[in-house]
């Protein structure tokens, strides 16, 4: 199974509805599992998560894009404490509350939690405690909004 295949299959059927795919996982437990987390401006709807997952369902059964044994697909929104995975999400989040997580200290910590301000040449600057702090994108083990109340 190749799941760069599958995420350009699933982004096929989500620029034909003007969404884009956030992210794709896959997960082995006691069953087989295909989650698909699509998003656009203003948030996406359940019939768009259905028409998502009704079309890639053709698709990965056509193309048999998951051999073997049944599995589960769930198309989803990305939910209120998304992921940040791109460049671009650094960007389009700016003034939102991120957690960061880092594989390299910068200034004596691997953790920063604070407002987005904003992603340029490889960079994210986050703003802390009133100061502004530069990140290297490539440092970045796992970043996600969040959810403000």
């Amino acid at each position: 199974m190749d799941i760069e295949k599958i995420r350009e299959a699933a982004e096929r059927v989500a620029r034909s509805e003007a969404l884009e795919v956030v992210d794709v996982e896959w997960k082995i437990g006691k069953q087989r599992f295909l989650r698909v987390y699509i998003d656009k401006p203003g948030g996406v709807s359940h019939s768009d998560c259905e028409a998502v997952s009704k079309q890639l369902s053709v698709i990965l059964d056509v193309e048999d894009l998951i051999p073997g044994p049944r599995y589960i697909l769930e198309v989803s929104s990305p939910g209120l404490d998304r992921k940040l995975l791109k460049p671009a999400d650094y960007e389009r989040f700016v003034g939102r509350l991120a957690r960061i997580t880092l594989d390299a200290p910068v200034e004596n910590s691997k953790f920063f939690e604070g407002r987005l301000a904003g992603y340029t040449g490889g960079i994210v600057t986050i703003e802390v405690q009133g100061r502004r702090v530069e990140l290297p994108f490539a440092a970045i083990r796992k970043a996600h909004l969040v959810v403000e109340f």
